[in-house]
């Protein structure tokens, strides 16, 4: 680490840079989905060829990446008024973090299934 810098690369750096990326990454998603969403009024036919390539097992990869981020972007979220709005939210933020970290992954464990169901069974068959 050069000498005089302030980064320190500690969980509360890391949360708050995926906080942000998630963040832009769910507006780029929202921003894709409007402009898709728009297409409809445009021709009807090619917002079916577009919603079309939504059902291949790539996209289905896609849309968990969605999940995640938005689960992540939300708990953490939370993390972050309970540290700004408790008083003890500073001190207990590491453990709040982690606590975060293991929400997300459980659900993220349980959506494995309903997410990517489909596009393993259009993979792998039945």
């Amino acid at each position: 680490m050069p000498a005089g810098t302030l980064y320190r690369g500690r969980e509360g750096m890391w949360s708050w840079v995926a906080h942000r990326v998630t963040g832009v990454l769910i507006f780029f998603f929202l921003f894709v989905h409007v402009l898709d969403t728009a297409l409809v009024r445009v021709s009807p036919e090619a917002y079916d060829d577009v919603v079309a390539t939504y059902k291949t097992p790539i996209v289905a990869c896609l849309e968990y990446g969605l999940v995640a981020a938005i689960l992540f972007h939300a708990l953490n979220g939370l993390r972050v008024i309970a540290v700004d709005f408790w008083s003890k939210g500073p001190r207990y933020q590491k453990q709040m973090l982690w606590t975060v970290v293991g929400v997300w992954v459980v659900l993220m464990a349980g959506a494995v299934y309903p997410v990517l169901g489909h596009a393993a069974a259009e993979l792998f068959g039945k």
